[in-house]
């Protein structure tokens, strides 16, 4: 499943926890693509990555972090 990562509506987003969320909920996303991918999120640009395992958590923990996300088909 392609997810969208539109934006994150945190007051003070943990660019970290974001880093580390998308290394573990992306498939062959390593830690510095998982930086810039937030470093791409943060500075307001949408960013698409592959969820195949345990979607259900994936969802969970981006909404912990406040953001916003889309599913595409």
């Amino acid at each position: 499943m392609t997810v969208r990562l539109l934006q994150c509506d945190a007051l003070r987003p943990d660019r970290r926890a974001i880093a580390r969320t998308i290394e573990d909920i992306a498939d062959d996303v390593d830690s510095g693509t998982a930086t810039e991918y937030t470093d791409i999120l943060l500075a307001g640009s949408p960013v698409e990555i592959e969820v195949s395992f345990n979607e259900s958590s994936a969802y969970r923990s981006l909404r912990k972090l406040d953001i916003e996300y889309e599913l595409v088909e």
